[in-house]
């Protein structure tokens, strides 16, 4: 099983995911995309995964920042490329669990994405 979870570290969300796998014995690759950084190609599978309206968080400090021509117009390859130039604006975190992803987090999601 390979599992990567990527995240800032110092999200409140990230680290209760953190702790929830750790708890579980689930072994996984922590990937710190402010530092790491995300590619266009990773994006755009997360994207068509799981949408690019549940990918890009519209409710962080990120994007209030941006201004109004940023967020007009938004579709997939806008919110991309905004991601790529942010990466704090991806909803975090996000998990890549074999190819099948998931993110923000939950409990009752996880244990339903883990199969627990």
């Amino acid at each position: 099983m390979s599992v990567t979870l990527y995240g800032i570290p110092n999200c409140d969300t990230v680290k209760k995911a953190r702790k929830w796998l750790e708890a579980q014995n689930i072994e996984f690759q922590f990937h710190d995309f402010r530092k790491d950084g995300l590619t266009e190609q990773q994006l755009t599978l997360w994207c068509d995964a799981l949408g690019w309206e549940k990918v890009l968080n519209k409710r962080s400090t990120s994007w209030r920042a941006l201004d109004d021509d940023q967020k007009s117009d938004l579709n997939q390859s806008k919110a991309i490329a905004l991601m790529v130039e942010a990466p704090t604006l991806v909803r975090r975190p996000v998990i890549d669990h074999d190819g099948q992803y998931h993110n923000g987090f939950k409990d009752a999601e996880y244990a339903a994405f883990f199969d627990l």
